[in-house]
């Protein structure tokens, strides 16, 4: 396309405020293809112009200095004019006062008598003509009531309600009289018969949108002063579809306490909800002002009037919100102000419009009436400029940078809208502790008071019981250590299986096969903090169990001496606490066996005493073996999560696979087309676009793992889903001293590992493959109903296709080659596999009854 002419090109310059975007914007709009042509054609343009400019500018400064000249000349003659006018106006004054002497004398005093006496007269008429008005007004209270009466029956209310303003008006006659409260309370009691005459007929006017009667109705209403009845019944009928719809929500997560709804949450309902608030408005914005003189604020009373008759109320739905998902409702909180917000920007834009289209016309004849309407509403693209110009603080920002000019003042709806989220953003410190990394923080804060109370029970024990609790104060600890991870490992089970929303797409461009929405990084961000500070309790714990063992082995080791010599070595100061203990239930075979335990004998050797006081471990099995095993599941509940969240867009791809029309749809040619009995040879299928995309999507996970060597990845690998033990039995590690190898694996998250970070991310990436292949062949191929030739040679494929990308990856699956294996099988194989060994093998049933062999 060619460049816009000079004159175009100098109106669209008129519209920058800078002459670089200007001239951007005019060679984009020219097209590649002629840039050169275009560039010489703009340079010729602009040279025009700029001796345009030229002459411009010569013209503009002659005239200047003309206009210089003649003031220079004329300021001197300055101060004689003024001294000349003020001489002048003395003159005359003397002059006027003169002839209205003059005046006077000129008329005779019996004229003057006369005039004086027609002007009382005149005053007099005028009274009494205004008394005679007054008169008859009061007169017509006598018939007011029965005039109304008759007007009603005839329902001529136009008529009635004209008999009623003129009522009203007359009431200025009986006040300060003891006439004015009976005759009030007769004009409102005919006023409140004309109101109940009118009530259903305007219910059933404003239901079928009759925009005239409607009309008129305001009209008899604004006259007997009922103005505001006439705005909530039209209100009170628009709105009510609405209402209803909030009201009747059977919403899961905002339900009264008590009650179980399987209904849409409420951030899955507000949308719809706006959505059909914004299409009534819609059909407002052309109603209202065929009916009301100020359409934009009777909308906006119209929107704060919905708002304010909902049931429940916005801000105890929101209260219920996080009153539900409690730490996690800062979440939802956001998603519903988001979805608010836009909903707000798309009601701006409708208010935007209402207001140009109420501004009336300037009057052609008188360009500079007093009411014409101001400059920015004469015309809608001038008005931009200038409302950006003079009202700066009028501009609203929309959520994508746009900026939305408020024309009218007044228009408060906004706040009605917003004014319910003020309370949790006022509060968002506290919500935001609960949510991300905060959540991680919060585990490892509490961590430290949690281990604090038990290093307090250390010392108590043994000042109570002088060791013989040395069995209920592990199992306490235990207990305790055990139920404080369990309560975490369950919060992270719960936010795993509440649904993300997907408000906006964060994918970068190095990952553009995986979805990941914003919910989804943070996610993911979130269980990595959590595994970070799982290595941390996990360290502080094992510190703690060094500090318990010490503990119970001084107890072990004041038993063991108190055996040998019972006097010298007492185990209480009195005998006789020391006896009781001794016979009680305490000193059970149970307590022995856990001193022998923890027991360190120093007469074997004092290097080897030495070194175990100073090791970070110990001998045995662990002491705080249910408070390990809560640790191995929470990390395990961690990568778990974290797992299903990179895994997520993958298995969406997947949800369709198995529904899909290939596997019935004939092919041009099977893999077993004979001719003449003879086989004829066919070319590869290629791999659905579907197992492309999830193929794809596994080539991009190892960018995942660009730090693979963090912290929170390498703990705890052992409890990795499908993780393979040889991988890890086989990676470099530096452990822990003096662990033995008698612990069993469910503990073996106590060898804090070092691992580097190519082990690190081949773990994950093993684990990962392993766990999408696994949901793969049990649960996304077996809902396959049917394959025919045709349909099976296109499995086969995508089985190829799939196995060959896992190897990549490091990743094999001998459940994926069965299946590849048994539906490349033609109908004749299959059935004598089948009668073999189709009994025991599960995959080559579920290949059999999809190709119909059984």
């Amino acid at each position: 396309m060619s460049l816009p002419a000079t004159a175009e090109a100098l109106d669209s310059l008129e519209e920058y405020d800078d002459p670089i975007s200007w001239i951007n914007d005019t060679l984009h709009s020219s097209g590649e293809e002629q840039s050169i042509e275009n560039l010489t054609e703009l340079d010729q343009q602009i040279t025009q112009l700029i001796a345009s400019l030229d002459i411009a500018c010569e013209d503009t400064s002659s005239q200047l200095e003309r206009t210089i000249d003649d003031v220079s000349r004329g300021i001197p003659r300055l101060t004689y004019d003024l001294h000349f006018i003020k001489d002048s106006a003395v003159s005359l004054s003397s002059s006027l006062a003169v002839v209205h002497s003059r005046s006077r004398a000129v008329v005779p005093d019996a004229t003057a008598s006369a005039l004086e006496q027609l002007k009382r007269l005149d005053t007099m008429k005028g009274h009494m003509e205004a008394a005679r008005e007054v008169l008859r007004e009061a007169e017509s209270w006598s018939t007011l009531e029965l005039e109304v009466t008759s007007l009603l029956t005839e329902r001529s209310y136009a008529k009635a309600a004209s008999r009623l303003s003129e009522a009203n008006k007359s009431m200025v006659v009986f006040q300060n009289t003891p006439e004015y409260d009976p005759r009030r309370t007769l004009l409102v009691n005919l006023q409140n018969q004309l109101e109940a005459s009118l009530s259903s007929a305007l219910v059933a006017a404003i239901n079928e949108q009759n925009l005239e009667t409607c009309r008129e109705y305001f009209f008899i209403f604004s006259n007997i002063q009922r103005e505001s009845e006439f705005r909530n019944y039209y209100n009170g009928s628009r709105r009510a579809s609405l209402t209803s719809m909030w009201h009747e929500a059977d919403l899961s997560d905002t339900a009264p306490e008590g009650i179980i709804s399987s209904g849409p949450t409420f951030t899955e309902f507000l949308p719809k909800f706006y959505a059909s608030m914004l299409a009534l408005l819609n059909q407002e914005r052309n109603s209202i002002p065929a009916i009301f003189p100020d359409p934009a604020h009777t909308l906006s009373a119209f929107i704060s009037s919905i708002l304010s008759a909902l049931q429940p109320t916005f801000s105890q739905r929101l209260a219920s919100l996080s009153s539900h998902y409690g730490d996690l409702a800062l979440k939802e909180l956001i998603s519903a102000f988001r979805v608010t917000e836009e909903f707000a920007v798309g009601v701006a834009k409708l208010m935007e419009k209402i207001q140009y289209s109420a501004v009336p016309p300037v009057p052609l004849d008188n360009p500079n009436s007093s009411d014409k309407p101001a400059p920015q509403m004469h015309s809608r693209k001038r008005s931009m400029r200038m409302s950006v110009s003079f009202r700066s603080g009028a501009n609203r920002s929309t959520s994508g940078g746009q900026k939305i000019p408020i024309l009218a003042d007044g228009l408060d709806w906004d706040q009605e809208l917003f004014h319910p989220f003020l309370e949790f953003q006022a509060d968002y410190g506290p919500l935001s502790d609960a949510s991300g990394s905060d959540q991680a923080r919060l585990f490892r804060e509490r961590a430290v008071d949690i281990f604090g109370a038990a290093e307090e029970s250390l010392s108590r024990y043994t000042t109570f019981t002088h060791g013989y609790g040395s069995v209920a104060l592990l199992q306490a600890l235990d207990g305790f250590l055990k139920s404080f991870v369990d309560m975490w490992t369950a919060d992270v089970s719960f936010a795993s299986s509440v649904p993300h929303s997907t408000f906006q797409d964060v994918t970068s461009e190095d990952l553009s096969d995986l979805d990941y929405t914003s919910q989804d990084w943070l996610h993911i961000q979130t269980m990595l903090h959590l595994l970070g500070s799982a290595r941390s309790v996990y360290e502080r714990m094992t510190s703690f169990e060094v500090k318990l063992r010490s503990n119970l082995a001084q107890t072990a080791n004041k038993f063991r001496l108190h055996r040998g010599d019972p006097t010298s070595f007492p185990i209480a100061s009195s005998k006789g606490a020391a006896q009781i203990l001794e016979q009680s239930s305490l000193n059970s075979a149970e307590l022995h066996a856990l001193l022998d335990r923890v027991d360190v004998d120093p007469s074997t050797s004092r290097d080897n005493f030495l070194r175990h006081q100073g090791s970070t471990s110990s001998l045995g099995e662990p002491l705080l073996t249910d408070a390990r095993s809560a640790m191995s599941d929470f990390a395990k509940a961690c990568q778990t999560a974290l797992q299903g969240t990179i895994l997520s867009p993958l298995r969406q791809h997947l949800a369709s696979y198995a529904s899909s029309s290939i596997w019935t749809t004939a092919t041009e040619e099977s893999r077993n087309t004979t001719f003449n009995d003879l086989q004829v040879p066919t070319f590869s299928l290629s791999p659905s676009d579907i197992i492309q995309r999830v193929a794809e999507g596994l080539l991009n996970l190892p960018r995942l793992f660009d730090h693979a060597d963090d912290d929170a990845l390498s703990f705890s690998l052992q409890t990795l889903p499908y993780a393979d033990p040889e991988l890890l039995k086989a990676a470099p590690e530096a452990s822990v001293p003096d662990v033995p190898p008698t612990h069993s694996r469910r503990h073996s998250i106590a060898k804090a590992t070092t691992l580097d970070p190519e082990t690190v991310s081949t773990a994950w990436l093993s684990s990962l493959g392993q766990s999408l292949l696994v949901h793969l062949t049990t649960e996304v191929l077996p809902r396959i109903n049917k394959l025919n030739a045709g349909g099976a040679a296109q499995l086969a494929s995508d089985l190829g296709y799939l196995s060959n990308v896992i190897n990549v990856i490091n990743v094999g699956s001998e459940e994926l080659e069965q299946w590849k294996e048994y539906v490349e099988l033609n109908d004749d194989d299959g059935k004598a596999k089948m009668n073999a060994n189709g009994a025991e093998d599960r995959v080559l049933n579920l290949v059999a009854r999809m190709r119909g062999w059984r």
